[in-house]
């Protein structure tokens, strides 16, 4: 199948996940991962009429949205991967959400960016939820205190919370964990669930997936 039959193959089951589960489709949104994907492929996918993608290094996403993104104005383009201080300008000038605050410094420091352009983004806060020393992310403890300190002392406009559950776990268990949290801390969104697991993580609340093989196919080496 091509991108866009495996577009409307996943809105099916988008379609059909949210019935099941008695939640409204429309409150589900899908993001493309354009990661190591090639300018072909993400046009095809673009021509389907999708407008929602994300990706995971800054630099990697300027080379495939700088010339596309002003041809599109309701295309949002989502940060899914660490973000490193040094390219927060960066990032502010190519994307819409950034899902992946970790850590005090960077808040402080995207925060003071914020300032000085008058701008407000939205953001997510990502949660190590397996605690896992290879993947970034604050642990779910640390919650409370980092999710005050970026509202209060950063002005940071924190939507959500985003999580990768461990690959050789059953991810249901950790999608119910994000969701308590989010609900806990009166968050509205959750960005969860990818290719393989995300009618699970639908099940359990899911407003943001993020699917990159599943549309796309293999990445590019």
């Amino acid at each position: 199948m091509g991108i866009k039959e495996n577009l409307n193959q996943i809105h099916e089951q988008i379609n059909q996940a949210a019935l099941k589960w008695g939640r409204k489709s429309s409150d589900i949104n899908l993001i493309a991962v354009s990661k190591r994907q090639s300018q072909e492929k993400i046009q095809a996918a673009l021509d389907a009429g999708h407008r929602l993608f994300g990706e995971n290094k800054v630099q990697e996403a300027i080379l495939h949205w700088r010339d596309i993104k002003p041809l599109y104005p309701d295309l949002k383009l989502h940060l899914i991967g660490a973000l490193q201080t040094n390219k927060i300008k960066d990032a502010l000038a190519i994307f819409d959400v950034i899902e992946t605050i970790d850590r005090e410094k960077l808040a402080r420091k995207l925060g003071n960016e914020l300032k000085v352009q008058g701008r407000s983004i939205p953001c997510f806060i990502q949660i190590n939820i397996g605690e896992e020393e290879q993947k970034s992310g604050i642990s779910p403890q640390e919650l409370p205190d980092f999710l005050e300190f970026c509202q209060n002392d950063c002005s940071l406009d924190i939507r959500g919370l985003m999580c990768i559950p461990p690959a050789d776990e059953p991810a249901t268990m950790y999608f119910a964990l994000l969701q308590k949290m989010a609900h806990e801390h009166n968050l509205p969104e959750l960005s969860m669930g990818m290719s393989s697991d995300f009618e699970k993580a639908i099940s359990l609340g899911a407003t943001y997936i993020r699917v990159g093989t599943g549309i796309f196919g293999s990445r590019e080496s």
